[in-house]
């Protein structure tokens, strides 16, 4: 029997029996390496175990977290989810003593599985060694993170799809086991449903994994049905609801890429290949090659120029692109959010897909264009993509705010300052909104209070005043109705960062123009 897997073909062989019975059918290992990779992955990969090794502790078998503090015994001080990538590495690269530190690291990860049955946590693992238990009062992401179940499970199942004899057999049954509580414990927590992008693609693939090499029927039609489900949501207007993520596209990408190389039918590798393939011309559409960024409106970000903090899109677009050419930063031991980097070696041994089109927007500027892209029934998220500034907005049919904790933001506009540096705009709190993007500004309707962020190296307060903004580089005229108009540096935004609150209002118009 043989099946495609990513344009090869690769047999199926019994290649393992497990104590108690359980058997895994599987495709014979690629055994993917450092040598065969394409130069720009490989160059990421490289990078990712260097910075692997400077944050390596061994007295606790992890890695240290870039973001923690110096006492190993504060929460949060070592990394669990991102040992496991790590781990996955390390059997990629397979240089002397690989193998063994790996097999620690697994090891000390499976330790950290919440293995009781009956408690809503069931199956997930711990952030870190040193978190406390949850209890009967913990709220997911809060006392214990659901989504660690998919993140460390599809790592699992790809070191037992590509390298499970590089592990020793009792630690690869362990291993699965652990899989299996993870479906089961997500089944039975009865949290998730397919508009949640990344975690909904994850779980399609990892609970059809765990179906075909636990031999169970049930969980294979019930994985099916599943998948089906999240593909329809997609296609409807070919958008997953958590729109335009620099972070989470690139776990949807993750979940895709595990749907076109792993998934048992060739359905599942279709459609994950399909969705794939308009995600990244997508992408394509939103970015900006000479600012090195995809423009907003964002579902969920983390940060607002992808040149100062690694995101996973990043990541995959230098897998493809020159670091010349990445929206990617230098990676340093305090770069923001480096953790991510970790995330390499998925992109390594899964490889990269980006239609040919898509690849040469992301290479050359095709010229200053309006995107506009239906998301749901009521949400349409609109940019222009200029020559020297890019905005974006989100109508939402009044159906969204961007609360106090959101990472939603509604309107954005990112351009190239003096400095050289990227400066941006954020609308970060707002009630239920509209934001629409056009050819010369954004209009935003809301009622209520407004507070917008601004960051551009050389920044004062003096430029800004309730009719406009005179920023480096950029001129923003405001009209609007609102009542009050206050400004407050932005102490946690960095340097040149200001927080500006439009009170009592309904409309604002931003008119946008490059500094000549």
């Amino acid at each position: 029997m043989r099946r495609s897997c990513a344009g090869r073909e690769l047999s199926f062989v019994l290649v393992c029996v497990l104590a108690g019975g359980v058997s895994c059918a599987a495709a014979v290992p690629r055994h993917v390496d450092p040598a065969s990779l394409p130069a720009n992955t490989r160059e990421l990969f490289t990078q990712s175990m260097e910075l692997g090794t400077h944050f390596w502790d061994d007295s606790a078998t992890l890695l240290r977290n870039p973001s923690a503090g110096s006492n190993p015994k504060e929460s949060g001080h070592y990394l669990v989810r991102e040992s496991s990538w790590y781990a996955l590495g390390l059997l990629l690269r397979d240089a002397s003593g690989d193998r063994q530190r790996a097999a620690a690291i697994l090891n000390v990860v499976l330790a950290q599985q919440y293995v009781t049955p009956g408690v809503k946590w069931y199956g997930t693992y711990r952030r870190s060694p040193e978190e406390p238990a949850p209890n009967r009062a913990s709220k997911p992401f809060d006392g214990y993170d659901p989504n660690w179940r998919m993140f460390i499970g599809t790592t699992f199942a790809i070191i037992l799809a590509e390298y499970p004899d590089r592990i020793p057999p009792e630690l690869g049954q362990r291993m699965l086991v652990a899989i299996g509580r993870s479906i089961e414990g997500e089944i039975a927590e009865k949290r998730l449903v397919p508009s949640y992008s990344n975690i909904a693609l994850m779980y399609g693939f990892l609970w059809d994994f765990a179906a075909q090499h636990l031999h169970r029927a049930d969980w294979q039609q019930q994985s099916a049905d599943w998948n089906e489900s999240v593909y329809r949501l997609f296609t409807r207007y070919n958008a997953f609801f958590e729109y335009n993520s620099p972070t989470y596209c690139g776990v949807d990408l993750y979940g895709l890429a595990l749907w076109r190389d792993y998934g048992s039918t060739q359905r599942m590798q279709a459609i994950g290949s399909e969705m794939e393939a308009a995600l990244w011309r997508d992408l394509a559409g939103f970015y900006q090659p000479a600012l090195r960024n995809i423009s907003g409106p964002y579902d969920r970000s983390y940060g607002m120029d992808m040149e100062s903090y690694v995101s996973v899109v990043g990541g995959w677009m230098r897998t493809a692109l020159n670091a010349n050419l990445a929206p990617l930063p230098p990676l340093m031991p305090d770069t923001d959010h480096l953790a991510d980097i970790w995330f390499a070696p998925h992109l390594a041994v899964l490889g990269t897909r980006i239609p040919a089109d898509a690849l040469e927007k992301m290479q050359r500027f095709a010229g200053p264009h309006l995107v506009r892209k239906q998301i749901t029934d009521q949400r349409v998220a609109t940019a222009w993509i200029g020559d020297h500034v890019i905005f974006g907005g989100e109508s939402t049919g009044k159906t969204k705010d961007a609360g106090p904790t959101s990472q939603f933001h509604p309107a954005t506009v990112q351009w190239r300052t003096p400095s050289g540096h990227i400066g941006w705009v954020q609308l970060v709190r707002s009630p239920m909104v509209d934001a629409t993007a056009d050819e010369h500004g954004l209009t935003i309707s809301a009622t209520g209070t407004l507070r917008w962020r601004i960051h551009a190296i050389g920044l004062t307060a003096a430029s800004i005043a309730a009719g406009g903004w005179t920023l480096p580089g950029l001129g923003v005229q405001v009209t609007t109705d609102a009542r009050s108009f206050r400004i407050k540096i932005a102490k946690d935004a960095g340097n040149g960062s200001f927080d500006l609150v439009y009170s009592g209002l309904t409309t604002m118009r931003l008119d946008i123009q490059p500094a000549p």
